[in-house]
């Protein structure tokens, strides 16, 4: 499969111009599956609920799904795309799934970071997987990564290829996806962004450095810090479903899970 990582500075609240980069480079190069980073349409550091309540969109009716869809309609494609969702009187910091199909379903991000907490509710939903050409796609968004248990309990339900929306700030998660795919055994594909948003009252730089790493926990393809681009490669999703790590041991049927205290 063909997947790409699509990398570009997301303007605050510029849902249009952000849409239109986010296509533009898709446009260029044909890929079976696309990965945009988190909140790609609206930009990442609220400063009050009202900018949330003007840019943060229903699933899936809202414009942008709606556009993400006809892309993928229209190209014969997959996407995964982090969004400000408004869903009844919550927001979620969500991650929609399309194919040419139409709309396949919303991941909302269980593990809120820093000042996420204050605008966004967290996902309330377990981690799931969804079939996309005979391969198994998980997904996660940006700081679920610190979490060891996101990407082994995405594993555990047969995930081969884990898409990952980012707005990366830390410096970890990039050299820390070597060992969540080595310890699992699977792929990931992590769309950062780069950039900065300026809000006057607080400031954050992006880590850019897009990223997808194999299950031996190689990395396959890394992009600049600073550069906008599209990172694609073809990848053997298949040889995710071998855990065998030599004649005795195989990854999961080796786990001893009552001696686990994971409470």
């Amino acid at each position: 499969m063909r997947v790409a990582c699509v990398q570009f500075d997301c303007q605050f609240a510029k849902p249009q111009e952000n849409l239109a980069t986010a296509l533009s480079l898709m446009e260029n190069e044909r890929a079976d599956l696309y990965i945009l980073p988190e909140l790609f349409h609206s930009g990442y550091l609220f400063v009050d609920e009202q900018e949330l309540h003007e840019l943060a969109e229903p699933v899936p009716d809202g414009k942008t799904v709606q556009a993400l869809e006809d892309f993928a309609h229209k190209n014969g494609s997959g996407i995964v795309a982090g969004i400000a969702e408004k869903s009844g009187e919550h927001f979620y910091n969500s991650a929609v799934f399309v194919d040419e199909t139409g709309f396949r379903g919303v991941y909302r991000k269980i593990h809120l970071y820093d000042r996420e907490k204050l605008w966004f509710a967290p996902g309330e939903a377990p981690f799931e997987i969804w079939s996309f050409r005979d391969v198994n796609l998980g997904i996660m968004i940006c700081f679920d990564w610190i979490f060891p248990e996101s990407m082994r309990s995405l594993a555990l339900l047969g995930a081969d290829l884990i898409c990952h929306p980012s707005n990366l700030v830390l410096p970890y998660c990039q050299n820390a996806m070597v060992t969540r795919c080595l310890e699992n055994r699977v792929f990931a594909a992590t769309a950062n962004r780069i950039g900065r948003d300026d809000r006057d009252v607080i400031a954050i730089d992006f880590t850019g450095q897009s990223q997808i790493t194999g299950p031996d926990g190689s990395i396959l393809v890394r992009a600049s810090k600073d550069q906008p681009s599209l990172l694609v490669q073809d990848l053997p999703l298949q040889q995710a479903r071998n855990k065998q790590i030599n004649e005795y041991n195989q990854l999961f049927t080796d786990r001893r899970p009552d001696f686990y205290h994971l409470d």
